[in-house]
This record gives C-alpha cells, sequence and structure tokens, in this order.
C-alpha cells in the first residue's frame, strides 16, 4: 500500500505564524486602512499613521483587549531630510578631507533648498507590560514649514517628556501638550539642533560676561574644520598589476 504524499501548499498554509506577524495582523483587522505597515529591518512591528487618526489609533492600541499597549516608552522626532542620499563627496576627498555640515544634498547631488512634504516624523515605542509584545507607530507631519501633530499625553502621560525633547531638538509642535517648551537646549536657544540643516558648529554661544554681571549671547567663535580625517583613495596594493593571478573577479 502507498504512502500518501502531503500536500505541499497545506503544509505550507498550516506553517506557524510568527508573533510579530500575529500582532500585525490583529492591529490592521482592528484599525483597517488607519494604519499602513512600514518594513523594519529590524523585525519590529510598525505601522504609519496619519495625523488626523493618531489619538483614535493610540486610544485603541491601548485599550483593545489584544493589544493593552499600556506604556510609551519613547517618543522621537526625526528629519527625513535628503533621506536616501549620499551626502559624503568621498572622491574628491583625498586632498582636503570632507565634512557633511559644509552644504546640504538631495539624490543627484542639487541642493535642498525645498523642504520634502514628508520631512518630520514622530516614532512612537509602545510596551504591553501585560501581554509582553511591543510596537512602533509613526507619523509624519503635513507641513515641513510648520510640522504640528496632536499630542497624545492625553493617554500616554509619559509622553510629556519625550513631546518636548522633540520639539526641542527637532521643532515639532505637539497640539494639546500642557507645557511645551524646551527641555535640554537653554531658553533663549534659537532653532533645532537635531534638524539636518542646522550647522554643525552652531549659530551663537553663550558665556558669563563680569563685567555685565551676567550670561550674554554672541556669534559662535568656533573656526569651521574638517570633522572626518582625510581618506587616500591610491593605494599601489590594489593596483591591477598587483593583483594575484589567481583571483578571478
Amino acid at each position: 500500500m502507498s504512502e500518501a504524499v502531503p500536500d505541499t501548499a497545506a503544509v505550507q498554509s498550516a506553517a506557524p505564524v510568527s508573533r510579530a506577524d500575529g500582532l500585525a495582523s490583529a492591529v490592521e483587522a482592528q484599525l483597517g486602512a488607519r494604519v499602513n505597515r512600514v518594513g523594519s529591518t529590524t523585525g519590529e512591528v510598525t505601522f504609519e499613521v496619519k495625523p488626523a487618526d493618531l489619538l483614535e489609533v493610540a486610544r485603541t492600541l491601548r485599550d483593545a483587549q489584544g493589544f493593552k499597549f499600556e506604556t510609551c516608552i519613547d517618543v522621537c522626532g526625526v528629519d527625513y531630510l535628503a533621506h536616501g542620499a549620499d551626502e559624503w563627496k568621498t572622491q574628491s576627498a583625498t586632498a582636503s578631507g570632507f565634512s557633511r555640515g559644509v552644504a546640504r544634498f538631495v539624490a543627484g547631488g542639487a541642493a535642498a533648498d525645498a523642504a520634502p512634504a514628508r520631512r518630520f516624523a514622530a516614532v512612537y515605542h509602545l510596551l504591553s507590560v501585560s501581554l509582553n509584545q511591543r510596537l512602533r507607530l509613526r507619523a509624519f507631519c503635513e507641513d515641513a514649514e510648520q510640522p504640528v501633530l496632536d499630542s497624545v499625553t492625553p493617554v500616554w502621560a509619559s509622553a510629556n517628556w519625550f513631546e518636548r525633547e522633540a520639539f526641542d531638538l527637532f521643532g515639532i509642535l505637539f497640539k494639546g501638550h500642557p507645557d511645551l517648551r524646551r527641555i535640554l537646549t537653554d531658553y533663549g536657544f534659537i532653532g533645532h539642533p537635531f534638524r539636518k540643516d542646522f550647522p554643525l558648529i552652531g549659530n551663537v554661544e553663550v558665556r558669563y560676561d563680569p563685567e555685565k554681571g551676567r550670561v550674554i549671547y554672541q556669534p559662535v567663535s568656533i573656526d569651521a574644520r574638517t570633522l572626518v580625517p582625510r581618506v587616500i583613495r591610491q593605494d599601489n596594493r590594489y593596483a591591477p598589476e598587483m593583483k594575484d593571478p589567481r583571483q578571478n573577479g
């Protein structure tokens, strides 16, 4: 009597679903078109949400029985200016070195004069202590000139200082935040230092003036310098005539 051959398609369909994929499927089933799953090189469950849906999605992720993300462990700002473009001029760096703070570039080498529509985003890292699972939520600001998102402090009180940090360093405004002010830089600091177009040497510096008896602001006195060591591109060890003929390619 011959032994039955198992159906390959049936075996594959019966393969166990990973916990991350199971969570992602549950989120998509619950929230539908309000969320869009995006890829992650580290395997984290990551969803993108529109600013208008941010608070509703946040409440669902906190309260729904299968999610229970009762803790927001971090909110971080991101500046996607010239994202994916190569800023480093390595081919002409042999003689003079190079520094990413000199100019701004986008794909093709053009100057990034116009900010992209999807420039600033806030990323929310959520943790469910009761269900031992994690999820990442990302929301892009609709306006790069005045980036605004709703504050999630009514949902997670722990986001208070995190949103202040994103405001301070990236200039993202969080509507409805109870006390949106700088948290890391000085009270009179100008600009947002984590933006990609912020000069690496800064704009102003502070010092104590003994004659005036107070701290004063003045133009930065640090000289611009190359921040990356000289790169030597020519090396005789890699010259064609020095290559081992036994090696292919």
